[in-house]
């Protein structure tokens, strides 16, 4: 059995040191279009489709990527790596 007594985990049940994927990340992202980012009713149709809370993201400034990796989407799979691109400060 795995000894878990060392990991901590947030209010929100995620584990502290977990990626955020924020607001900023969505209107950064490389896309496929001219300019970067993706557009909010894009977003808000992948959060409908996949049983994620929009309002939600936006109160809360984005929300972890493991909710986004769990959709398997291709769209939301490259925005998490985006994400880690930014936060091991590539990418921008």
């Amino acid at each position: 059995m795995d000894d878990l007594t060392h990991v901590t985990v947030t209010s929100d049940g995620t584990e502290p040191d977990e990626l955020f994927v924020t607001l900023e990340h969505l209107h950064s992202v490389p896309a496929f279009g001219a300019r970067p980012g993706y557009c909010h009713r894009g977003a808000r149709a992948l959060c409908e489709r996949y049983g994620l809370d929009w309002a939600a993201i936006v109160r809360d400034g984005g929300l972890p990527a493991s909710a986004l990796l769990a959709t398997g989407d291709a769209l939301a799979l490259h925005l998490v790596d985006h994400a880690r691109e930014v936060s091991h400060g590539h990418g921008g």
